[in-house]
Order: C-alpha cells, then structure tokens, then sequence
C-alpha cells in the first residue's frame, strides 16, 4: 500500500488520534478542567467521523434545478445532526464548567485525587 492509497483515509487517521486523545485526557487526567477539554476533543472527533462518513464524490447540494437530470446530491441529514450535536456539546461543556466552579467554592480544589481524598 502506497502514500497515495492513504491519503483517502487521512480523515479517519485523524478521527483515531483525536479520539484517543481525547480519550486518554478523560481517563488519565485528575483535573476536571482537563477532563472537559477532552471530553471536547473527544466529540469533535466524533462529528469530523461523522460528517467524513457523508462525503460523496461529486455530490452537490440538494438544491433542485429546471432541466438537470442526473445530478448526484450529498444527503443533509448528518451536517443537520451534527449542528444539533455542536449544540448540545456546547451546552454540556458549559454546564460541566459551572458545576466545575461551584466544585471549587465548595472544596477548593477541581482536582479528582484531592476531592476524593476530602469525603
């Protein structure tokens, strides 16, 4: 398999390394600062997948027009979703960041070992 070969899956190289980034920064990491930030990484790479999944070669908008006939259009579906998504992860991330606040008044830490450690 050649260079030339994988550049048609650089996408899902990048899905994988964004994914398991985000991924080892949920797990690994005792900052729960740290923790929402890959949490975010985590689902962007989901949604590059997602969208890098939907990709048709030569496809065009779904706009219909007066005498073309065999057009090739891309479904809207996914970009729909994935702006619904964008929605609710921003949503997410900003409440996780006020419970994040309100964590640190109460204990005076937003580190996982130390707030474990006070109960």
């Amino acid at each position: 398999m050649s260079v030339a070969d994988l550049t048609g899956y650089f996408n899902h190289v990048v899905f994988a390394i964004l994914l398991m980034l985000g991924f080892y920064a949920v797990i690994a990491k005792g900052n729960l600062i740290k923790k929402l930030v890959g949490l975010s990484i985590f689902q962007s790479a989901v949604f590059l997948m997602y969208i890098s999944m939907n990709k048709v070669d030569g496809g065009t908008a779904p706009i219909l027009q007066k005498n073309v006939v065999d057009q090739i259009y891309s479904n809207p579906l996914p970009q729909v979703l994935i702006l619904t998504a964008i929605v609710v992860g921003v949503a997410t991330l900003s409440l996780g960041l006020a419970i994040v606040v309100r964590i640190h008044e109460r204990y005076g830490s937003i580190e996982e070992r130390e707030l474990l450690d006070a109960d």
